[in-house]
């Protein structure tokens, strides 16, 4: 069943399966989109008959306007956002809540769970933004450091937000059980992983 959901600053959509596990995941978008994407929907809805509750929802800049990029400034309460959105799936399922975006959103979800240990019990980073298109000497990754939670990035082999070897190097100083999953042929939007819902699910639930 999908309903439309709204708590604080987060809206979106809310799936709950007709057999759940107890477990539990919050979804938000990048920089360019909303909880609509078709990535986000193919992934939710596939979750979501595995057994998860799924929150896929706006962070709040999206909420603010509906379209352009979220301004550096407003990324605290960006990430506000998703701590609301990860406590309402923790007042809903008794399991473990896992968290993760795509792009920007998986970038804020993961600053926020190296700020908040315990956070989630492990993260899905889709298309993790390691930096800008051509700028790899402006990385995104100062706070990999005190990363702790668990989390699985699935990353396209021609992302031009970094590259596989890139990412697998960044990675290790990331002092948590971290996993990756190529998708060959695929760009930032990761459109092919739309289809690989049941293999990133069995990557996901460390």
């Amino acid at each position: 069943m999908e309903q439309v959901f709204e708590a604080g600053e987060v809206c979106g959509v809310l799936h709950t399966p007709e057999h759940a596990t107890g477990d539990a995941l919050a979804l938000t978008h990048g920089a360019g989109s909303n909880a609509n994407a078709p990535l986000l929907v193919s992934l939710s809805r596939a979750f979501c008959e595995a057994g998860l509750v799924v929150l896929r929802y706006d962070l709040p800049f999206r909420v603010a306007r509906p379209s352009g990029p979220p301004f550096p400034a407003a990324a605290p309460r960006d990430r506000e956002g998703v701590l609301q959105a990860v406590d309402a799936l923790r007042q809903r399922v008794k399991g473990r809540v896992f968290a993760g975006g795509h792009s920007y959103g998986g970038r804020q979800t993961a600053m926020l769970a190296a700020e908040r240990a315990g956070l989630a019990d492990g993260l899905l980073l889709l298309a993790y933004p390691l930096h800008p298109p051509k700028k790899p000497e402006q990385p995104r990754t100062g706070f990999f450091a005190e990363w702790r939670t668990p989390a699985l990035f699935v990353h396209g082999s021609r992302d031009p937000f970094g590259t596989l070897e890139e990412l697998r190097g960044a990675m290790e100083r990331i002092p948590a059980r971290v996993g990756l999953l190529a998708v060959e042929g695929a760009g930032h939007d990761l459109r092919q992983a739309a289809r690989m819902g049941g293999e990133i699910l069995a990557r996901m639930l460390f």
